[in-house]
């Protein structure tokens, strides 16, 4: 605090005073600056927080949202239309506009390889036990007579292929020509009743190699139109798989729990 005792004249005085006020000014100054840093500072440290508090709280979130740009970035640079993009821009800048295929190499790749697998031979399994049979595989099976299986047995199974034993199923898929099943005669009378109800249909004849020319003996008196739908299962099991050459599928296994056939592709229908 000033005295005026310690100033003898009014000059002095006043100049003390307006020291005085000058310096409480900057004091003022610096203590609203220092209480606006430490205020900016506090703000700056609770934001910080804020921002660990959210990142801890959403991993997650947050590592699924830098994935998905990641991604996206990769399909920028690799999607199908990118590198024809530039190709059509330096096409361009080089006086001409080529025409783009629509069609990708994704869409090439998975045409060849169904035309690969549709060109392949088609494994058959069949057993009078067609749980036996592996799941996902073709099933051949009987629709009557003795050994008649159910639609249960063969679920979780390939294209199912029914057979008739004695030649009254028309609607089956083949029919058993063998010793105590179908015989040869009747095979040529269920031929002509399945392709009269269904004349797109395509009969299949199942029987052994040493009975084929009998079937087809009688088979031949058919109509040609009929013969040409005629499709030959024959049994010859040599333990190597195979087809018999002028058939459509041939048995070339026998075991204890399923058969196995070997056909030729779209054998199924």
């Amino acid at each position: 605090m000033i005295s005026r005792k310690n100033y003898p004249s009014p000059a002095l005085l006043r100049k003390a005073v307006s020291d005085e006020m000058r310096a409480r000014a900057v004091s003022a100054r610096c203590v609203v600056t220092d209480a606006a840093h430490r205020t900016m500072a506090d703000g700056a440290r609770k934001a910080r927080a804020g921002r660990t508090r959210f990142a801890a709280s959403r991993p997650a979130q947050v590592t699924a949202g830098i994935a998905a740009a990641a991604a996206i970035g990769t399909l920028a640079a690799t999607a199908p239309w990118a590198g024809a993009a530039a190709s059509t821009a330096d096409a361009v800048h080089g006086g001409h506009v080529p025409t783009i295929s629509t069609h990708t190499t994704a869409d090439q790749s998975k045409a060849a390889a169904k035309a690969a697998t549709s060109s392949q031979p088609e494994t058959i399994y069949d057993s009078v036990a067609p749980t036996e049979i592996p799941a996902g595989q073709h099933v051949a099976t009987y629709a009557d007579g003795p050994f008649q299986a159910s639609s249960a047995s063969v679920a979780g199974r390939g294209s199912v292929l029914w057979i008739d034993t004695n030649g009254t199923n028309p609607q089956a898929n083949a029919l058993d020509v063998e010793p105590g099943d179908a015989t040869p005669t009747e095979a040529a009378s269920w031929v002509s009743a399945k392709l009269s109800a269904n004349p797109h249909s395509d009969p299949i004849v199942y029987t052994f190699l040493a009975d084929w020319g009998p079937v087809q003996s009688n088979i031949n008196a058919l109509p040609s139109w009929m013969q040409s739908h005629v499709r030959y299962w024959i049994a010859d099991p040599t333990g190597t798989p195979h087809i018999v050459p002028g058939a459509s599928a041939t048995q070339w296994y026998w075991g204890g729990s399923y058969d196995i056939s070997m056909a030729q592709p779209g054998f199924f229908k």
